[in-house]
């Protein structure tokens, strides 16, 4: 791997909002309201448009809160044309549905659609009765395991997909002699030499370590049939980076300074992303294998409407546009995920990716509801590992 470790990769999805920074976050509620105002009435009521707002995550189609990104121009303005309409794209900082909750805490007009609902927060939404079911034509292009493992009961209908994966370098590969590519989960931390390279994220704020922490509790309860908190009991048991505290630092901080933090929880297409900039080989990505067997965590992402949404049917239409191929195509380059419609070809660079078709999603060993539950119940698996943490930090 080049020194100057991988290539900048645009921010994921919004992480989780930590208990220590809600009382920051409330504190800027008068900033961001009067900004969501303006940008409520500037692009709808101004121009007489009905206006659509969107609750969002600010990379969504690689901008920054709709700045930035000519193909999400491109295809917001279609919608726009259609319908007469003005989408507004507010993305609350935090956890969506802690805004969608209480969006007047955080200073923000209410939603009519909600975009980016994960397998872990899309349950937890529709236990607090925050969304409206509806069935887009357009399901008849995703697969039904996709549906049923996101919400079966369509409150949030997926329209891109992914795996999460242990990035690892060219130099720790060649080190291990390619024993990384086919690893175990524990071998990661059994190995102190291993567990001291290891980047991981905190779950109590960022989406992609709690989304680890799930990976990781399942695949040790259903396939080892161990003890889910020996991982955590010896990776805090052995000199270990600190977890941080979302994924884009834990990200750049990947590979540097050289012979150091070779390991990475991130994103099983982030090789796809490497050789689409120029950097392919540099590093590579593997998953939880056992006994000849990949397995994985499944990443899902969805639209859904708001309960309460005075543009219903404008808000179904959007789900319906968000699901067809022509948009669904501008996803992997964009996203960097899997459409969700599966009538859309994948470009070349995710040849570099690991194929999904190879991995057993450790999804269909649960169910979404089960994984809400037991993340934020009292002694649950996120009270936990802030336990193992404290014990062992």
């Amino acid at each position: 791997m080049s020194s100057a470790g991988p290539p900048p990769r645009r921010w994921r999805r919004p992480g989780r909002l930590g208990r220590a920074i809600v009382a920051i976050v409330l504190a800027l509620a008068v900033t961001i309201a009067a900004f969501a105002i303006y940008e409520y009435y500037a692009s709808g009521a101004a121009s007489g448009r009905t206006t659509l707002v969107v609750y969002t995550y600010s990379s969504f189609f690689n901008g920054n809160c709709g700045a930035g990104s000519a193909n999400l121009s491109t295809v917001l303005g279609a919608f726009e044309s259609a319908h007469d309409v003005s989408v507004d794209l507010v993305c609350p900082s935090g956890n969506l549905v802690s805004a969608l909750q209480d969006p007047a805490a955080y200073g923000l007009p209410a939603a009519d659609l909600v975009v980016g609902l994960d397998e872990v927060t899309a349950p937890a939404a529709e236990s607090l009765g925050l969304l409206q079911p509806y069935s887009p034509p357009e399901l008849s292009s995703v697969p039904t395991w996709l549906v049923r493992e996101l919400s079966p009961d369509h409150g949030v209908v997926p329209y891109e997909y992914g795996y999460l994966s242990v990035d690892y370098t060219s130099a720790f590969r060649n080190a291990t002699d390619g024993a990384i590519a086919r690893a175990t989960l524990p071998e990661l931390v059994d190995n102190a030499s291993w567990a001291r390279q290891l980047l991981v994220e905190n779950p109590i704020y960022d989406i992609t370590g709690e989304e680890f922490l799930v990976w990781q509790v399942v695949y040790y309860e259903t396939v080892l049939h161990e003890n889910w908190q020996a991982f955590w009991q010896q990776f805090f048991g052995e000199p270990h980076p600190t977890p941080a505290l979302d994924w884009g630092t834990a990200f750049s901080e990947f590979g540097s300074p050289p012979g150091q933090n070779q390991l990475v929880v991130s994103y099983a297409t982030d090789p796809a992303y490497a050789a689409a900039n120029g950097e392919a080989g540099t590093f590579n990505a593997t998953v939880s294998w056992w006994n000849g067997t990949a397995y994985g965590w499944r990443t899902i992402y969805g639209v859904g409407v708001v309960a309460g949404s005075r543009h219903v049917g404008l808000a179904e239409s959007f789900e319906d546009w968000l699901l067809n191929g022509t948009v669904q195509q501008y996803l992997p380059t964009n996203e960097w995920e899997y459409p969700a419609n599966a009538t859309v070809p994948l470009p070349t660079v995710f040849d570099a990716a690991i194929d999904p078709a190879t991995v057993v999603a450790l999804n269909n060993a649960t169910t979404p509801a089960s994984v809400a539950q037991n993340l934020t119940a009292s002694g649950g698996w996120l009270d936990t590992w802030q336990s193992l943490a404290g014990a062992g930090g």
